[in-house]
This record gives structure tokens, sequence and C-alpha cells, in this order.
């Protein structure tokens, strides 16, 4: 079985197209036209061992709201198409994951109950072409369009960047962990997600 998805999306502010190989070894090809946020993306592909390709065109001469909102919209979009019915994966996935002085958690539930839970402060605007507010939107658009229910937390940390990169990392390898399929039926007392 298969678990891959493609999916393009075009509003009046961007264009995105999504191609994404859940059983994959992490394989990536991102350009959303923000040095940074490719970086993250790169990050949760390697640690996820999810193979990306990920093309964004944006109004970046707004800012990079709408291109990486957008972007979390999509690449859920075409994780839930991936991971289809739910059957016999693992389900839920944790982690924590150091980067320096920073510490990331993560745990999540493939659920069909999209929700998050961002709890991070960050003390820079931005980091490098990236505002730093956008985590949070990127993985509210992530969860509410992949059905996750996404908790995120930066337990402590310095350094921008390090507390991104913690938070990003973290949620790969929860990902990874929950997305394992393990045989059976839907792991569920109702029998259904």
């Amino acid at each position: 079985m298969s678990r891959t998805a493609e999916i393009s999306r075009q509003t009046r502010e961007t264009d995105i197209y999504v191609k994404i190989e859940l059983d994959g070894c992490g394989n990536n090809s991102i350009d959303s036209g923000i040095g940074f946020f490719d970086h993250m993306l790169t990050a949760l592909a390697v640690h996820s061992g999810i193979d990306m390709t990920i093309k964004v065109k944006g109004d970046l001469y707004v800012d990079g709201h709408h291109s990486v909102e957008d972007t979390g919209i999509v690449l859920g979009q075409a994780f839930k198409q991936a991971i289809g019915d739910m059957k016999g994966i693992a389900r839920y996935g944790t982690a924590f994951i150091p980067m320096d002085e920073s510490l990331g958690f993560c745990c999540l539930d493939i659920s069909n109950r999209p929700f998050l839970v961002f709890d991070a402060d960050f003390t820079d605007m931005r980091i490098g072409e990236y505002d730093s507010c956008l985590t949070e939107e990127f993985f509210r658009a992530f969860a509410y369009n992949a059905g996750i229910t996404l908790h995120l937390k930066c337990e402590y940390g310095k350094n921008d960047h390090h507390k991104t990169e913690a938070l990003f990392k973290a949620a790969a390898h929860a990902l990874k962990e929950a997305k394992q399929l393990t045989g059976g039926e839907i792991l569920s007392t109702k029998g259904v997600l």
C-alpha cells in the first residue's frame, strides 16, 4: 500500500504544490521563498521520514504569512489524504528534542479531531526573513487540515532559531512514531476516528 498524496492549491495570495510519501526516508525538494522556513520544512521531512516536495509562490512582498499558513494547509491536506482510513497506524506520537540550550516537546494524536495547543515564546520578531509568530500559524493550519490533535511546547531556550527548530524536529519525530503501521484495525474503542 502506497501512502502518498499530491495536492495543488491556488489562491489570489499563493500557488502551492505539495507531494508527499509517508513511508519515504526524508528526501525533499523544498522552495517556499523563505530561507528559514525551507530549513524548518527540510528538518520536518528528514526527521519524520516523510518524502516531501513543496513548491510555494506567494505574495512575499506583503510578508510571509500567507505562504507559511497556506503551506500548512496544503501539507495538512496531503497528510490526511496519504494517511487514509487510519487503520493499523500507531496513532500517537511523543518526542522531546534538544537543540543546544532549547528543548522542544510534541505530543500528537492522528485522531481526526483537529486541535492545537501551542506554548512557546519568542523574543525576536524575525529569524532571517521568517516571522517568528508564523510557527504557531503553520502548525495550526497543518493540524486542522491533517485532522491531528497537536500539542507543542518549548520547555525552555534562549535562541529563537534553536527554539523553533526544536519544535519542528519534535513534531517530526512524533509524526514518525504516530504514522507507523502496526497492523490491525483502527486504534479506537469506538472503532472509528
